[in-house]
């Protein structure tokens, strides 16, 4: 009988902690096999299912508890849960971006960011973790259809970076999800580059002219970026593809036309002195197409090369595909020792949309709210209200909850300690009258306490 069997017929759905810990650590087999030993579990399953499909690394082990039996269980259907709940409540970060942060094995957690990119871009996610046994589930959607996101990459179970070339200008999402049972420290960055190379062998990649420019006293508009350079030195091949057109016209004087390998846009070199490439010639990123020069209605201007790139649509702006400017993420300033704490606000603050203090709030905080921090970037860190709520706040307006607010003895409608603030809440234990408590921070109408034998709760204020 096969291990996945084994574990239907011995997880207890109300205490399945031992059993989902050991299919994280027995069941890194392939997936291939694991379908052929559960043949008969699957067959009991309603719908349908196509077992050959490609699957991304999350979806496999999604699989994997759902063939365990896992998904019926408290756990594993809260990890199913917080897979699709954390796209609807994605924060919005601009990239570059860094964080570092931190998966509680005694939680369910999953991360999500949306950002946005232009077509053109290559797009490069690196993650790192510790410890590196620990699989961090990394997946990159488009955004373009809020209703129905559509994952486009996945980091392999290495979690090698991911790097992906933008073909639609829009929004996208990443999301992080550590398996269950698994505390993981990791650092996430994103970076945007270009998706070709730069198209001259200057030294100084100068561009002195941009898309939209005016021209001819502004009766039309530029359609492309000019880079400046020495006369008659390399203009070359941006991607490897086919020269579909080398000819003469009045605006762009010698021009080579490049098609390249697998787009759906064509390069446009304009102003050579010289034409080296020849129609229908098959060339390789870096080739030399020809020689830069001032020719056509550029006869009056220093040497340069007019650089397009032209869609079915019509032309389209070149430089997020050449851009020479790589940006990278800042510093980490806010401190990782604070990562999985409990914190409190030191005054009314903001809790904002982006880590920036003039995004949109997306709510405000009295003094000594209590917060969750999960990752920090930059000078903010990523806070959880107890509401489930999350968002940034600057870490200068954050302080430790070691030193209580104030300490008071306990009146009769006081007695019951929740395990979260919300009358509804599980009760933890219930206080003597006239006990003494120590209030660490508040929420809504409820405090954090601690007694007299260090246990924490809330209870109502």
């Amino acid at each position: 009988m096969s291990i996945i069997m084994v574990l239907v017929k011995t997880c207890d759905p109300n205490n399945c902690s031992s059993t989902i810990h050991t299919l994280n650590m027995q069941l890194r087999f392939s997936l291939f096999i694991i379908l052929l030993t559960s043949i008969t579990i699957i067959s009991c399953k309603s719908g349908t299912v196509n077992l050959f499909k490609a699957a991304s690394p999350h979806e496999q082990y999604r699989r994997k508890l759902e063939t365990a039996g896992l998904d019926k269980t408290a756990m594993g259907s809260a990890w199913i849960a917080a897979s699709s709940n954390s796209l609807q409540k994605a924060l919005n970060i601009n990239i570059p971006y860094r964080e570092t942060g931190y998966f509680d094995a005694g939680k369910v957690p999953a991360a999500a960011y949306r950002f946005s990119a232009t077509k053109g871009q290559k797009i490069t996610i690196g993650l790192i973790k510790k410890p590196t046994t620990t699989a961090l589930y990394l997946d990159l959607w488009e955004l373009n259809d809020v209703n129905n996101p559509k994952r486009i990459a996945s980091a392999d179970t290495l979690n090698r970076p991911i790097q992906y070339e933008i073909d639609v200008t829009g929004n996208y999402l990443i999301r992080l999800q550590p398996e269950l049972l698994q505390s993981v420290e990791y650092t996430l960055e994103i970076t945007l580059g270009p998706s070709l190379a730069f198209p001259t062998q200057s030294k100084t990649k100068s561009i002195g002219s941009y898309w939209g420019d005016g021209r001819d006293n502004n009766a039309r508009k530029h359609e492309g970026v000019d880079i400046f350079g020495s006369f008659r030195s390399p203009v070359v091949a941006s991607a490897g593809g086919t020269v579909t057109r080398v000819n003469e016209n009045n605006l762009g004087g010698k021009v080579v036309w490049l098609k390249p390998n697998g787009k759906d846009y064509t390069l446009y070199y304009a102003h050579l002195d010289e034409q080296i490439a020849v129609e229908g010639q098959e060339v390789k990123l870096g080739d030399t197409l020809g020689l830069m020069g001032n020719t056509g209605n550029a006869r009056t201007t220093p040497t340069h090369l007019h650089f397009g790139i032209y869609t079915f649509g019509g032309a389209i702006n070149p430089l997020p595909f050449i851009d020479p400017v790589t940006k990278t993420p800042g510093k980490i300033n806010a401190s990782v020792s604070n990562l999985n704490k409990t914190l409190r606000t030191t005054g009314k603050v903001n809790l904002y949309s982006l880590p920036q203090n003039k995004s949109t709030p997306i709510t405000n905080l009295t003094a000594g709210t209590i917060v969750n921090i999960s990752s920090a970037t930059g000078n903010f860190y990523k806070a959880e209200l107890p509401d489930g709520i999350t968002g940034f706040i600057n870490s200068s307006e954050l302080a430790q909850t070691s030193k209580p607010l104030q300490r008071f003895k306990i009146k009769a409608a006081q007695q019951k300690v929740f395990d979260q603030p919300d009358s509804l809440a599980a009760v933890k234990l219930n206080l003597r009258t006239g006990e003494t408590v120590e209030v660490l921070g508040n929420f809504n109408n409820y405090q954090l306490i601690s007694n007299e034998t260090a246990q924490v709760g809330w209870i109502v204020k």
